[in-house]
């Protein structure tokens, strides 16, 4: 009987940003990618261009992560279909930025259901299925937003990437004796064209000359190499911990 691959589901893979990223770095690991967004078309568009570039089928599923029937479901039928489920990153965000002062109940609630409930909700629906098969590895993409006293991310952004961290801690210990990894990954300024729509182009001239300690602003494959060690087996002994990713800009001891 063949082995099976080693199953990985990442949300918000079809963008242009950290999930695509990550997802192709998976898939050319070897491990059977499931891509998830809530953007069918570009879902699809995406899932089939990484076929060919890797040359064997790579599953598509619509997701929405405030949707959590729709959550649950995709869950449900990934590890039926595949066998199990073995990898889970958390990639899904949202923000907008606004004062505290003048900030929407909207504003603040979206991004917490998005970027904070939408995390917990995958992880509670993904553990079943990764503790029945003895284990898996969840990666959650936070950032340094979670802990930097700055005007830049967004007090709602930066509460719900701080929960994030909480949230990993707490199902790090709560998961480690049946075999399931938690960890967090915290980017710093990662470009891709949707910061085009959140910030001015001087922003990111001013990025470059007042933070950039290696002169430059990370990539998505800067990412995504983090997440392949962290859901490799050369990470076995790796849980609870949070691995920030930019350029030395917000460094951790």
């Amino acid at each position: 009987m063949a082995t099976r691959r080693r199953v990985a589901l990442v949300t918000a893979a079809a963008g242009a940003g950290i999930g695509a990223a990550v997802a192709r770095r998976l898939a050319h690991d070897g491990l059977d990618v499931v891509v998830t967004d809530a953007h069918q078309r570009r879902c699809q568009e995406f899932a089939d261009a990484l076929a060919g570039e890797v040359g064997r089928e790579i599953s598509v599923h619509h997701l929405d992560v405030t949707d959590h029937d729709q959550v649950r479901a995709v869950m449900s039928e990934v590890a039926a279909a595949k066998g199990g489920l073995d990898v889970l990153v958390n990639n899904a965000g949202w923000s907008r930025i606004e004062p505290v002062a003048e900030m929407s109940l909207a504003t603040w609630q979206r991004c917490l259901d998005v970027d904070l409930t939408g995390t917990f909700v995958c992880m509670r629906f993904a553990l079943p299925a990764m503790i029945d098969s003895g284990g898996g590895s969840i990666i959650n993409i936070s950032s340094i937003a979670a802990w930097e006293m700055s005007t830049e991310h967004g007090a709602a952004y930066s509460a719900a990437k701080e929960g994030v961290l909480a949230l990993t801690r707490v199902a790090a210990a709560e998961n480690g004796a049946h075999g399931v990894r938690v960890n967090a990954v915290a980017p710093g300024l990662i470009y891709n064209d949707f910061l085009r729509r959140i910030y001015p182009e001087e922003f990111f001239d001013d990025y470059l000359s007042r933070k950039a300690v290696l002169d430059r602003i990370g990539q998505p494959d800067d990412v995504a190499g983090m997440v392949s060690f962290l859901a490799s087996d050369e990470a076995s002994y790796v849980t609870g911990e949070v691995f920030t990713v930019s350029g030395g800009v917000s460094a951790r001891g």
